[in-house]
């Protein structure tokens, strides 16, 4: 055997491969390759060649237990990366309810639950459950079951709640609490050129003369010593400054009640409101959310010059919604609808042919309009103002005569009378000539003297 054979082989390269950990040393003895036969085997091995890496498989012993731990730790802190332990534990909600939009607004809710100081409402719509704090009950307590009106401020994600404020209940404000858009119950204090001076829970506020009410305020003195509800609408604690409107309470409720009234007015209602300013044409009414026109023409059968004369500002009356514009937002109101026409039973009054009394209230080149009572009025064509021909009509009769005239035609629905003049004059009777019998004077020629001349003598 030479030196070569006696040469050990060349180890044949393996793959490259990681094992986790290093495979443990065997604890038996090797074993001698010439007794074991391994020596023939090694032999027979570098005569056929060197193994190709193929063809060898390493298999790798498993990973420990520490191992795994270490690696799902290092997932599940990459996984929570970016949120905190509160929104963790916090359940998710619904993507319908979180999604939806929250509709603010008026609402009436039913006490469901009293728990300490909050007051459990349930909430026809979307999300049905509110909150009330218990300050906003100053009577005590409510009952179970109780309505009560409210205001959606917004939505609570964290508890899933509606914030809810009541109608007409005041906020506990303080420089620390106190925020813009809150509700607050003030006393007035003093009243000076701008405006109010108003104390709202030991804290002094301002409230300019343009934010007291809905329309200008010419003396705000009756105001004085009166409480009133108000929204911060300027807060600045570091100057101690703070601002409140009554205006904007109001104008909220307005517009609450604008959407209701026009969601339920129709034509032909008779509504209550008040008269907010007088024109020369007519007057605005409040219907309590939106305004409506009260023209002239309709607030009196008879004819109106000035619309003073029939009502007034802050004067409080029913009408008749006469018109309804919903998309125009525009309202036609009537006063003299609610009072009895003239025109009813109006054939029974002055039937065909029948002579009345009336008083010239217009002259017309076409003729004259006669009043026979409050509401009705007449036409005397200027054909019929006398039995000649008329060229003015001033030369026949003036504005303010009393006039006896003849109803010729009435309209009930074109609401038109016909009248005549000349035919309620009395009928001049015919002049008889009367033949005057005068006395005949019998005249005897005196005898004659001479003979006649001519002629056939006999």
């Amino acid at each position: 055997m030479n030196e070569q054979e006696n040469q050990p082989a060349a180890p044949t390269p393996a793959p490259e491969a990681k094992p986790l950990a290093p495979p443990a040393p065997p604890k038996s003895r090797p074993r001698d390759d010439r007794k074991s036969g391994g020596f023939n085997k090694r032999r027979q091995s570098e005569r056929s060649g060197p193994v190709p890496a193929e063809s060898v498989q390493v298999i790798a012993p498993p990973p420990s237990m520490r191992d795994l731990d270490v690696d799902i730790e290092g997932e599940l802190e990459a996984a929570m990366a970016g949120f905190s332990g509160q929104e963790l534990l916090t359940p998710e909600p619904k993507p319908a309810a979180t999604d939806a939009p929250v509709e603010s607004g008026r609402k009436k809710g039913k006490v469901i639950s009293i728990h300490g100081p909050d007051v459990f409402i349930d909430v026809p719509g979307g999300r049905s459950q509110g909150v009330l704090p218990m300050m906003q009950f100053p009577d005590g307590p409510p009952a179970l079951g109780d309505e009560v009106d409210v205001h959606i401020e917004g939505y609570d994600r964290a508890n899933g709640l509606l914030i809810l404020t009541r109608l007409g209940a005041a906020v506990h404000a303080d420089w620390s609490s106190i925020a813009e858009g809150m509700t607050v119950e003030g006393r007035v204090t003093a009243v000076n050129k701008g405006g109010l001076e108003v104390d709202v829970n030991g804290i002094r506020a301002f409230m300019p003369i343009s934010l007291i009410d809905m329309y200008r305020v010419e003396n705000a003195d009756g105001y004085l010593n009166q409480k009133m509800m108000c929204m911060v609408v300027e807060v600045v604690p570091s100057e101690r400054n703070l601002v409140v409107s009554r205006r904007a309470l109001l104008e909220r409720e307005r517009e609450e009640q604008r959407e209701k009234l026009w969601a339920e007015i129709a034509e032909g209602q008779i509504r209550t409101g008040v008269v907010r300013s007088v024109r020369d044409f007519g007057a605005f009414v409040d219907l309590g959310g939106a305004d409506g026109l009260l023209h002239v023409s309709e607030m009196s059968w008879s004819r109106i010059e000035d619309a003073s004369k029939v009502v007034q500002a802050g004067q409080t009356v029913k009408v008749v919604v006469l018109r309804v514009d919903k998309e125009q937002r525009k309202l036609s109101l009537g006063l003299k609808q609610l009072q009895a026409s003239p025109w009813d039973d109006i054939e029974n009054k002055y039937p065909l042919m029948s002579v009345v009394t009336g008083k010239v209230t217009r002259l017309m080149d076409f003729g004259a309009f006669v009043e026979l009572e409050p509401g009705l009025e007449g036409l005397i064509h200027v054909s019929e103002l006398a039995g000649h021909r008329v060229w003015r009509v001033a030369d026949v009769v003036t504005e303010g005569q009393d006039v006896k005239v003849m109803v010729l035609n009435i309209d009930r629905d074109a609401r038109r009378i016909a009248l005549s003049l000349k035919a309620a004059l009395p009928k001049e009777e015919p002049k008889v000539e009367e033949e005057a019998e005068e006395e005949e004077d019998h005249w005897i020629p005196p005898p004659r003297i001479t003979p006649l001349r001519g002629g056939l003598g006999g």
